[in-house]
């Protein structure tokens, strides 16, 4: 028995013009802020992250990002200590992301529900490249 026909033939030539990996809704509890109430307490930031990389065949993990990766990189930060400002903690995770070679681009956006009243959730988002 043979597997279904692909809709297009296997000659045809196909070029790899990106490949994107996300996750979204990433929630962790994070020594976060410079305020005087926001010392010495934990807060939800919620992180969403869009890698861009080098485009080509994925057969292989190697050839992409896990996942957990991501969320490994964002909850190291957290391990590390207090961050004062949101934007510090999205540039240092899109740094940590960008240490993966196939990585080309990065964008980390982060919310801080809570942080202000009023408001569903104020925050930043930060867009690295290689240079």
């Amino acid at each position: 028995m043979s597997a279904a026909p692909l809709p297009f033939s296997a000659s045809d030539a196909v070029h790899h013009e990106a490949l994107s990996v996300f996750v979204r809704g990433l929630t962790v509890q994070a020594g976060i802020g410079i305020h005087d109430h926001e010392q010495n307490r934990l807060q939800s930031l919620v992180i969403d992250v869009t890698l861009t990389l080098t485009p080509g065949p994925v057969e292989r993990l190697g050839d992409t990002i896990n996942y957990e990766t991501v969320a490994a990189a964002a909850r190291a930060i957290v391990d590390e200590g207090h961050v004062g400002l949101v934007e510090t903690f999205a540039q240092r995770l899109a740094l940590s992301c960008l240490r993966e070679a196939h990585v080309q681009r990065c964008v980390v956006r982060i919310e801080k529900p809570g942080a202000l009243e009023g408001v569903i959730a104020p925050g930043c988002e930060v867009v690295l490249t290689r240079g």
